[in-house]
């Protein structure tokens, strides 16, 4: 201890110190963002959690998540990969966390607060996935699908992913329909589900265009998506924070820079950006409107 003293009069023992202390942003805040790999709405490029916004993908709500990051400089950002069941014992142990890949569900809104962040893009409608060798089965219940019909089908047995929301609409048919043709299963990507109706070991399971589309491309195109009739195009992903002071705070700032983005004179640079050059125009109008509504509102928070 005797070095003590003569560290501190040459100032080695102090720049030790400044240096390993983390830099903190706007009286040490820190927003903590849960993060999954989901292709193609998030990903992790090389396989890796991002650690920091730069290293964010490029996907439907990564891509998004990289410009909203933008707008909150007053924040240190913080990344982690966890279970969904991890994450909800996190939110109800009172730990301060936010998510971009939540929907909103009564449930949900007793331990988090929701915002809207952007509408769901047309590549992600939800479908009835099937095998094409049994699309007879399925001939009767329309086109669109009825999926109302389908879950009152007694030869037809579906397998779900447990504790994922399908949207309002649905998420009710769900809980009134026949457990016993209906299952669930934890699953952490949505292609489990895809390996296991090409392994015949049910008969439907309910998944975006997006995740089959990716999924087929790594294997023979057996499987058929079917349109559901009760599926609503302009539902809306959410971002969620804890239910508690600190959350609140965060929500309202991120509140704030989805409705600065969507005022911004350049917004159709930054969805360039975020869409990509090749991009439907008719999914950017419909984008466009929707955050014109968004600019012109107020606090959307519940």
């Amino acid at each position: 201890m005797r070095l003590l003293p003569s560290l501190l009069r040459s100032g080695l023992l102090l720049a030790a110190l400044s240096f390993a202390a983390p830099v903190l942003h706007a009286g040490g805040s820190t927003m903590r963002w849960f993060v999954q790999d989901a292709p193609p709405l998030f990903s992790f490029p090389g396989g890796q959690a991002p650690r920091r916004a730069a290293d964010l993908g490029d996907g439907e709500i990564d891509g998004f998540l990289r410009l909203l990051i933008a707008e909150l400089p007053q924040y240190r950002h913080e990344f982690f990969d966890a279970t969904l069941p991890r994450f909800e014992l996190m939110v109800k142990s009172g730990e301060t966390v936010c998510s971009p890949l939540h929907k909103r569900s009564p449930d949900r809104l007793k331990d988090r607060f929701f915002t809207p962040m952007i509408p769901w893009l047309a590549s992600n409608q939800l479908y009835v996935v099937l095998r094409r060798d049994q699309a007879e089965k399925f001939s009767d219940l329309g086109s669109p699908i009825s999926l109302s019909e389908l879950l009152q089908r007694q030869d037809l047995n579906g397998l779900l992913a447990r504790d994922r929301s399908y949207g309002r609409q649905i998420d009710q048919l769900l809980q009134s329909s026949n457990q016993e043709r209906v299952q669930t299963l934890s699953v952490r990507k949505g292609a489990q589900l895809l390996a296991m109706l090409r392994a015949k070991r049910m008969d439907y399971t309910l998944e975006t265009k997006s995740e089959v589309s990716a999924y087929v491309d790594e294997g023979p195109d057996d499987l058929l998506m079917l349109p559901i009739k009760e599926s609503q195009m302009d539902s809306l992903r959410y971002i969620s924070c804890s239910r508690n002071a600190q959350g609140r705070a965060q929500i309202e700032a991120i509140d704030r820079a989805i409705r600065k983005m969507a005022a911004d004179p350049q917004r159709e640079t930054w969805l360039r950006t975020w869409l990509g050059p090749s991009s439907d125009a008719q999914e950017r109008r419909r984008l466009l409107r929707y955050f014109d509504e968004r600019a012109r509102g107020g606090p959307q928070i519940e």
